[in-house]
């Protein structure tokens, strides 16, 4: 509290008090005295001074016990703010080592593996650029309040493509973008959620069984719709952390101006997430 508000305070005690014991007198020896002919107070001790002092003497302890519990409460909550705020320095004096230090090292030795393979097998160079540049934007744009929405879905070709390397030829997917972005910004890491559930639980080695991966963009909002095979055994109907997360992350970024879905049925999953597109979130 700063000295302001505890000069306040200290002026609104007296007076708080001096309105207390005018609404009891007033009640008491006045009101209820009409209605019943009964004084709560005798005829000697019924004089304002007397009132006021007997009031003052019996509110003033319940005022300052009360202050005293609020100051206790205050204090308790300032001391878990700090500790709190010291865990998350020290959080973030972690990240801003790590960040300093493995980067530079893990883009040096991909930048040595490209340059001695550049010329000998060109496709693994350019798979380790992708790869490269898929790190760099996990490591430097992911814990940022914005990102552009662009960097994101060129993070979500080179995540798909990286993919495709591993699977061979047995990844069975459908994946299309409809419509241009330039300036439009968006949530980070919100659109890969629904991709990695994809490779993560989908079925994707059955060409009967394809999997889809639709984003639509237009001029005010995004759509991504996702539809996968799943085996029986896998557990759709439970949100678990991650979507928990999104859609915290959601509310507080966008409000109610989202809408998110996901159905499971028949072993098949399918999500749609639509949120709104500005050129400042």
């Amino acid at each position: 509290m700063n000295k302001k508000k505890i000069f306040l305070y200290l002026i609104s005690i007296p007076i708080t008090l001096l309105i207390f014991a005018g609404v009891r007198y007033l009640l008491q020896e006045v009101i209820i005295f009409q209605i019943t002919g009964i004084h709560n107070y005798a005829e000697t001790t019924r004089k304002i001074a007397y009132y006021i002092r007997d009031n003052f003497f019996f509110g003033l302890p319940a005022v300052i016990l009360s202050s005293l519990i609020f100051l206790i409460w205050q204090f308790q909550q300032t001391q878990k703010q700090n500790q709190q705020l010291l865990l998350e320095n020290k959080k973030a004096e972690f990240q801003m080592l790590k960040s300093q230090v493995s980067p530079h090292f893990l883009f040096n030795t991909l930048n040595s593996f490209y340059s001695q393979l550049i010329g000998k097998d060109d496709e693994i160079a350019s798979d380790i650029l992708v790869l490269s540049d898929l790190l760099r934007y996990v490591i430097t744009e992911t814990d940022k309040d914005e990102a552009l929405l662009s960097k994101e879905i060129q993070f979500i070709k080179n995540y798909i493509h990286l993919q495709q390397k591993r699977f061979e030829d047995q990844l069975h997917l459908d994946f299309s973008i409809n419509g241009d972005c330039t300036i439009e910004k968006i949530l980070p890491s919100v659109l890969i959620h629904f991709i990695e559930n994809v490779f993560k639980h989908g079925k994707l080695n059955n060409i009967n069984q394809k999997a889809i991966i639709l984003i639509n963009i237009d001029n005010d909002f995004l759509e991504i719709s996702t539809f996968n095979h799943f085996v029986e055994v896998e557990n759709y109907s439970s949100t678990g952390i991650g979507f928990k997360n999104l859609i915290k992350r959601l509310e507080y970024t966008y409000d109610n101006k989202f809408t998110l879905n996901k159905t499971s049925e028949n072993n098949t999953f399918k999500t749609y997430l639509k949120i709104p597109l500005k050129n400042k979130l």
